[in-house]
């Protein structure tokens, strides 16, 4: 009897270790609204990759013929994807602070990016000029990606 009890405890000890790695389910709706015309480009940035992971691309933050606000990143962005999903924040460093007990104002979320290549998120409003870095959150391993510093 004490046998299988014993062997239950340890697979649920072992299993816990394997599930931080498995992909990320949290749902993020995104606006995959693209731009109208042109988008012009106010700043821009080139991604630093953290963590060994293979970020590479450029993020743009302009607007369209519309007036429309949008985060681009080029058709060079890559990222590690294996967690399913990774978050965009923008920042006013390159350092994630997060703060859930009490928001963070130096950190506003952007939605979630689930492939590589060129990625447009349509933003609500005027973007805070205090907000100069991008960065690529993977909430699953609870590391950065990346960051882009918008200049």
């Amino acid at each position: 009897m004490k046998r299988p009890v014993l062997f239950l405890m340890l697979l649920a000890i072992l299993g816990t270790g394997f599930m931080a790695c498995e992909k990320d389910t949290t749902t993020v709706t995104v606006d995959s609204s693209m731009p109208t015309g042109m988008l012009t480009v106010s700043k821009s940035g080139d991604f630093v990759a953290q963590n060994g992971t293979p970020t590479v691309g450029t993020a743009a933050l302009g607007t369209d013929d519309d007036g429309e606000i949008f985060l681009r990143f080029n058709n060079g962005f890559a990222t590690e994807l294996g967690t399913g999903t990774v978050s965009v924040y923008l920042s006013t460093s390159e350092n994630f602070v997060a703060d859930p007990a009490n928001g963070n104002p130096d950190l506003r979320v952007v939605g979630a990016v689930s492939h590589n290549g060129d990625n447009f998120f349509k933003l609500d409003d005027m973007v805070d000029s205090k907000f100069s870095y991008v960065i690529l959150w993977c909430g699953s391993a609870n590391i950065p990606f990346g960051y882009a510093a918008l200049q």
